[in-house]
């Protein structure tokens, strides 16, 4: 490619209820942060900082200096609401406790059914 080619790259950027995909063609040497600002995605989500949010290609977290290439995907990652591993241990907690519950309540209608059958024998 000569300098000054354009270079065909999409920006990304997902909320919990709407994923924009933008298409932009961009100068051949631009900088992911250059393409973020030439896409417009930052006029549409005034919401999104370059300074706190992370920001990727195809699911790498890359500088934003990064130079891209032909068909890069830029991705703009929102901040983690809550720590993942939290998560997972708050939710097999619960799992536990309701295997726990169910074990308890298995084991109740046992003694009824075998306090039955003494009555009868």
């Amino acid at each position: 490619m000569a300098e000054g080619d354009l270079i065909h790259v999409e920006v990304a950027y997902a909320l919990p209820d709407e994923q924009v995909l933008l298409s932009v063609n961009v100068l051949e040497g631009t900088t992911l942060e250059q393409a973020i600002r030439q896409s417009g995605v930052l006029d549409k989500y005034p919401e999104i900082d370059l300074s706190s949010n992370s920001v990727g290609i195809f699911g790498r977290v890359t500088s934003a200096e990064q130079v891209l290439e032909e068909g890069d995907r830029v991705e703009i990652y929102r901040p983690l609401i809550a720590d993942p591993k939290v998560v997972r241990r708050e939710r097999a907690a619960l799992k536990a406790e309701a295997q726990k519950a169910a074990a308890a309540r298995a084991q109740k209608k046992r003694n009824r059914g075998a306090s039955g059958a003494e009555l009868e024998g």
